[in-house]
Formats: structure tokens, C-alpha cells, sequence
């Protein structure tokens, strides 16, 4: 995510000055200003991503890889990342969306339904590229642009793919939560493993969204000129 993401901003041949480098598990932009989802280095900063504590237009770029897929409010995310940036200001981002974990949420659903007459949610809803095009636009930004890609991750193991979504920091955000029983969580990995490929290994899809919007421009009549000039690219 963070490659593709650095490769697509290096595509524009545009210098970014002041950098802010949002969330996420790791340093994606060197030299930025980085606000960190929780306590590291000395140089990060923590903070609520809604309620970001940097003036107007403080910012060429803001970048985030990861660190926007389970706010509770997305929308108010979105517009502090549009006020923080600079006329002509670029935000991109990747975060998982669509059908990623897909299997196994309906793995968890028929499991969960077979053995105790119901299904309580276990994984945050997740955004497509046409609502997060839309997001954008009424944060304010000009010219958004979403594509997805997906890729297939394959695990020996429920527990494997458990140990990575723990790794990540990306279990279940969700607030009102009931305990999972052990034999639902036994059925569920049977599931999983009855889906495996001819080597033991369970395939997984994650969708992963690229997102692009730019600050409006200065220029009257204009959205925004250096967007329109290369806003493609991305």
C-alpha cells in the first residue's frame, strides 16, 4: 500500500514541501510530520483524526496508508484533512474497503447463525470507491478520484490471518460487541479450512481503495489549476 501509494504521488513530478503522514502501522513519507494512531517516536503526534491540531493550510500533502479504514466518523476525518491543506493541496490515501474479508465475515455469519439462532456484527462496514468518491466531494475536495485493486492473501490458518489483523491493529473496532463462543469460533475455522486451496492455504480477498482529491485553487474560476493540469496522473 505504501509503495504504490509513493509511487503514485512521485508520478505527479511535483515537489512537497510540508507533508503530513496520517495514521497508520507505518512511516510512509520521510521528513513529514507524522500523527500517529498511537504512541511512538518522540516525533509523532496523537491525536483524533477528526479533530486535527494543525492550522488551515498547514500542508502540500497529506498521505495516509491504513490509518483512515475504521474511524466512527470518516466524513469529519475528511474534512480536517481538507482544511489542514494548502491551496493546491493533495490527499491521498489506501485503505481496505469493498469485499476485503468478505470470506470471512460470511464465514462468521453461517457459523455464528447454525449455532446460536443469530449473527451479531464482527467486522466494521467497509467503504467502496464510488462512497468514497462522494465523501470527498462534500469534504470539499476538487477532482476526486477512487480506483480499487484487489489482491488475495492465502493463510494455513484462521488463527494466521487473526495473528496478522492483530499485528496490524485492525481487529474489530466495533463498540457493542458480544463474546464470541468457542465453538462458533471452532466452526468458523472449520469453514475456513474446508475453502482451502490443494496446498492447505485459505485464500482471502482484500480490496484496497486508492484515493485522491486536491484543495481548491486560488485562481477564479478554477477549481483547482495545477489539479487540472495533472490532476490524471493519479
Amino acid at each position: 500500500m505504501a509503495d504504490e501509494t509513493r509511487a503514485r504521488v512521485a508520478a505527479l513530478g511535483r515537489r512537497f514541501e510540508s507533508v503530513l503522514d496520517l495514521g497508520g502501522p507505518v512511516r510512509v513519507w520521510p521528513g513529514a510530520v507524522r500523527m500517529a494512531l498511537a504512541p511512538g517516536a518522540d516525533v509523532d503526534l496523537v491525536a483524533d483524526e477528526d479533530r486535527l491540531p494543525f492550522a488551515d493550510a498547514s500542508f502540500d500533502l497529506v498521505i495516509s496508508i491504513g490509518g483512515l479504514a475504521n474511524l466512527s466518523d470518516l466524513p469529519g476525518a475528511l474534512v480536517q484533512i481538507r482544511r489542514v491543506l494548502r491551496p493546491d493541496g493533495l490527499f491521498v490515501a489506501c485503505i481496505p474497503g469493498g469485499l476485503t474479508l468478505g470470506e470471512l465475515r460470511e464465514d462468521l455469519i453461517l457459523a455464528e447463525s447454525a449455532l446460536t439462532d443469530r449473527a451479531a456484527p464482527r467486522i466494521a462496514p467497509m467503504v467502496d470507491a464510488q462512497s468514497a468518491a462522494g465523501l470527498l466531494q462534500r469534504a470539499g475536495f476538487v477532482m476526486p478520484v477512487t480506483d480499487s485493486e484487489r489482491v488475495r492473501v492465502r493463510y494455513s490458518s484462521l488463527s494466521s490471518l487473526f495473528a496478522d489483523l492483530t499485528a496490524m491493529g485492525a481487529r474489530s473496532p466495533l463498540k457493542a460487541r458480544s463474546p464470541l463462543r468457542r465453538d462458533v469460533l471452532a466452526d468458523v475455522g472449520q469453514r475456513f479450512s474446508a475453502r482451502a486451496d490443494a496446498d492447505g492455504k485459505t485464500a482471502i480477498t482484500i480490496d484496497l481503495l486508492h484515493l485522491a482529491g486536491w484543495a481548491p485553487g486560488t485562481a477564479p474560476g478554477l477549481d483547482s489549476p495545477l489539479a487540472r493540469a495533472i490532476g490524471q496522473a493519479i
